[in-house]
């Protein structure tokens, strides 16, 4: 008799104290985490911070080294077969056939996953629909727009209604229309239960994430939602700085009393201080000393970005160890 998998606390994927080494490096280090039944969740890091890494891992590709991870209800070490049974895969490249119909890469992704023979026509339609292709099923996948053919790439990593998805960076390189439509589908389907475990690196797209883990060299730095981690995570207040020139600006700051960081944003300096009404004239002074011409200075609220600057910052300097 076949038996459903049992969710811990309805917490659709389970991580504890996971590691995965490649000889002597540590790609995933001690990371834990659990995310809740519909919930979508949002996975942030550089290159190399060991996000694809933990995906593959999640998805039943890899095995870890140590520690344990649930995703579905299924054991990701000793049971991943029945893992990526019971997900949805989508990467950045789409995974789509370039050279068949939409028709043909549906059909195909449909027999890949096991859609059940008299669930075969609704599911086809469902994708389609949810494509906006209607109409459109015997043009060539390669031809199409790239917001079309990521909306196609979503529908048929989802053919056989998985109760967990993994989108890794899902919409690279498609314009910022397409990627608006995108995720006002993930919230669709998270409404209707399914969990979506993204990664992205677009910060401002992280904002519509219910949660997110920052993770930094293997290791999860902040976890929270993007309000918390914007009010909550910074080590300090900031403060934007007109100036010039930049450059010479943000040599001379490094070594300026009470400021803890200074990095370049667009045409201004973001700069984190202890106090920021006390740092405004400390720093304009600071500046002006150093012959540099400052604007504006004001206080502003941090974005996902400074804290995710912030955070990897300390952590190279060693000030901050803590998770």
């Amino acid at each position: 008799m076949h038996r459903e998998p049992m969710l811990e606390d309805n917490n659709s994927v389970v991580i504890e104290n996971l590691v995965k080494q490649f000889g002597d490096f540590v790609a995933v280090d001690r990371i834990n985490l659990k995310i809740r039944k519909g919930e979508v969740f949002g996975f942030l890091g550089p290159n190399g911070a060991g996000k694809s890494t933990t995906i593959r891992m999640l998805c039943g590709l890899l095995t870890p080294t140590s520690g344990r991870a649930q995703v579905a209800g299924y054991d990701v070490g000793r049971q991943p077969e029945s893992v990526r049974q019971n997900i949805g895969y989508m990467s950045q490249k789409f995974s789509l056939y370039n050279d068949l119909k939409v028709i043909e890469n549906i059909r195909l992704f449909a027999g890949l996953y096991s859609v059940p023979a008299n669930q075969l026509k609704e599911r086809i339609e469902w994708a389609l629909e949810m494509a906006n292709l209607k109409g459109q099923e015997n043009l060539i996948t390669g031809t199409l727009p790239g917001g079309w053919k990521q909306r196609l790439a979503l529908g048929c990593a989802v053919l056989h209604k998985p109760p967990v998805i993994f989108l890794d960076e899902p919409t690279s390189g498609v314009d910022p229309i397409s990627r608006r439509q995108f995720w006002d589908l993930i919230h669709h389907m998270a409404e209707e239960g399914v969990t979506v475990f993204v990664t992205t690196h677009y910060m401002e797209e992280a904002e519509y994430c219910n949660r997110l883990a920052l993770i930094f060299r293997g290791e999860i730095v902040a976890l929270g939602t993007p309000s918390e981690l914007k009010q909550k995570s910074m080590k300090g207040e900031l403060l934007l700085v007109e100036c010039e020139p930049l450059g010479q600006a943000v040599e001379v700051l490094q070594s300026a009393p009470d400021v803890i960081d200074a990095a370049v944003f667009g045409n201004a300096l973001h700069l984190v201080v202890r106090d920021a009404t006390a740092a405004v004239p400390q720093v304009q002074k600071y500046l002006s000393d150093h012959r540099i011409t400052v604007g504006r200075i004001e206080k502003i609220r941090p974005s996902l970005e400074d804290v995710f600057v912030s955070l990897t910052t300390a952590r190279d300097s060693g000030k901050e160890r803590t998770a």
